[in-house]
């Protein structure tokens, strides 16, 4: 028999859903409220792993199978040790992107997938380097409505990609989540993703 255990992501981001979606999971989304506060002298490694446990496990807590694996995630951005979350207006969003630009700067994307097996973790540290951004240029962009709602002011996936010169690591992880990272949870809570793609008889054996 199957022993597959409900999945759920404790984020309401559309574009770790279309992520997961991506490498065959079928899963609910259950959104969690956490406080997201910095704690003074985190290093921005320790403030993302933090956040993706605590939303992990808040999950997991208000799941109504305890048998769930539950996903949290998160993402900042850091350039020179200065950490970036999501900015909060225009004046912001061009702070961050003057900052960036012309440097190369950390995405720092944690995942962790709480069970009852506890919670396990992984880090994924990818570079990106900007071009030089003009002030219009970085207008126009906050005017499109994009960097409202992401780490570091800007979305690698949409008109943000126009800024980006170079990427060493992992794209999913600037996007929002660290596929194999999240492939490598799975497999650890004993539930490889892979599994996933075979057809439902053999799934059940």
């Amino acid at each position: 028999m199957s022993t597959t255990r409900p999945v759920i992501l404790a984020s309401a981001s559309p574009r770790r859903r279309e992520l997961l979606a991506q490498i065959g999971l079928s899963f609910s989304v259950c959104p969690v409220d956490i406080d997201e506060t910095c704690l003074p002298g985190e290093r921005p490694e320790h403030y993302v792993e933090r956040l993706a446990r605590e939303k992990a496990e808040a999950g997991l807590a208000q799941a109504e199978d305890s048998a769930s694996l539950v996903i949290g995630s998160d993402t900042t951005v850091a350039c020179e040790d200065r950490i970036m979350g999501k900015p909060t207006n225009a004046a912001e969003a061009a702070d961050m992107l003057r900052h960036l630009s012309g440097r190369t700067h950390k995405v720092m994307t944690a995942v962790a997938l709480a069970g009852e097996f506890g919670c396990y973790a992984r880090l994924a540290v990818t570079e990106v380097r900007f071009r030089a951004l003009s002030d219009e240029e970085i207008h126009a962009y906050w005017q499109t409505g994009e960097p409202r709602d992401k780490a570091g002011g800007y979305g690698i996936q949409g008109r943000g990609a126009v800024f980006v010169d170079g990427l060493w690591g992992s794209y999913s992880a600037v996007v929002g989540l660290p596929l194999q990272e999240t492939a490598e949870l799975f497999a650890e809570a004993g539930q490889p993703v892979w599994k996933t793609w075979l057809p439902s008889a053999e799934k059940s054996v």
